[in-house]
């Protein structure tokens, strides 16, 4: 099998650099990279073979697939474009190219002992930013600036940097359920939903908190409660034995209860680890079964257009006996005066 997705090849090698393929056969696990991460690789990766490639890559693996006497490749479909795959077949002459799907994923879904303590270091960190960044939000400051304070904490907290663009949303665009920080100036009356998260030794981390800035209306303290409700009848029944579509009901089915069905488009929730968005899924398609140490999400929003939103996200590990809530962040509704 040839393994080019990095997160997979990461997990397999332990190669945290940014270049190779690892090749794995029935007796040999092979390495192929350049001149710039040989000693990285040696280090990484001790069970592997590493292989100097100082031409194509691709050329490399052919060359391997030679010495080995490979008939059968498996490649992962769902990271190869179609431009390598045709490069594939043009130079592996005399193997048959088979399309794999979620192999290595299906190993990564459930998170081993140091995979979790890792995560659950992510998730201090992001709370930790959270504490933070109250006392920077106010009226009359940018969502970008808010975004780079946030950032710029997490370094300083340990982490390599934050897991995915960070999302500030304020006022109306908060009605945005991926609202990346732009140029808007908060204001007073303004919800914002703040959704981000920290990578920490490539595990990751995902909080989203929403809060007023000034005085909350009757409407933003309805929306902000159903969704309040919703998020924790999720946490507190998600178990091991659940589908992702049973998990994705406990949140959903309370807010279709309030009328705001139409307002909740998106899942309930996602699996972490060292990438942000990966097995299970926990939606209304989830079919996988919930398994103990594997680590979902649970961030149900409401979205109405023009007048703004609220998402409430916490990082949950599935146990022998229910859950455990890794992000510790307060789901009151917090006003910023």
């Amino acid at each position: 099998m040839l393994i080019t997705n990095p997160s997979n090849r990461r997990y397999i090698t332990g190669f945290t650099g940014s270049a190779g393929y690892a090749l794995i056969t029935q007796n040999k696990a092979i390495f192929i990279t350049d001149f710039r991460y040989i000693q990285q690789a040696k280090t990484q990766a001790p069970s592997f073979e590493i292989v100097q490639h100082s031409g194509s890559i691709v050329d490399a693996v052919k060359e391997q697939l030679i010495n080995f006497e490979v008939h059968n490749l498996g490649f992962e479909k769902d990271d190869v474009t179609y431009s390598l795959f045709k490069k594939f077949e043009e130079s592996f002459s005399g193997v048959k190219l088979v399309p794999l799907s979620q192999v290595i994923e299906s190993l990564r879904i459930v998170k081993d002992e140091e995979e979790i303590k890792l995560i659950k270091k992510a998730t201090e960190i992001a709370d930790q930013a959270f504490s933070h960044i109250l006392n920077v939000i106010k009226p009359g400051i940018k969502e970008v600036d808010v975004s780079l304070e946030l950032e710029f904490k997490m370094r300083e907290l340990g982490a390599q940097g934050a897991s995915f663009e960070i999302i500030v949303a304020s006022g109306f665009r908060s009605a945005l359920p991926h609202g990346i920080a732009s140029e808007k100036v908060i204001e007073t009356g303004d919800f914002v939903t703040i959704d981000f998260g920290a990578i920490y030794n490539g595990y990751v981390s995902d909080i989203t908190r929403t809060v007023v800035v000034g005085k909350a209306s009757e409407k933003q303290k309805e929306i902000y409660n159903i969704v309040l409700e919703a998020q924790l009848n999720g946490v507190n029944k998600i178990r091991a034995g659940m589908t992702g579509k049973e998990a994705d009901a406990l949140t959903r089915d309370i807010i279709a209860r309030y009328g705001y069905a139409e307002y909740f488009g998106h899942g309930t929730g996602h699996g972490i680890g060292l990438d942000v968005h990966e097995a299970p899924t926990v939606s209304h398609k989830g079919e996988t079964v919930l398994k103990p140490g594997m680590l979902v999400t649970v961030e149900p929003g409401i979205y109405i257009p023009e007048f703004g939103g609220v998402r409430i996200e916490d990082d949950l590990l599935i146990t022998e006996t229910g859950n455990e809530i890794l992000t510790k962040s307060t789901k009151d509704l917090i006003i910023i005066d």
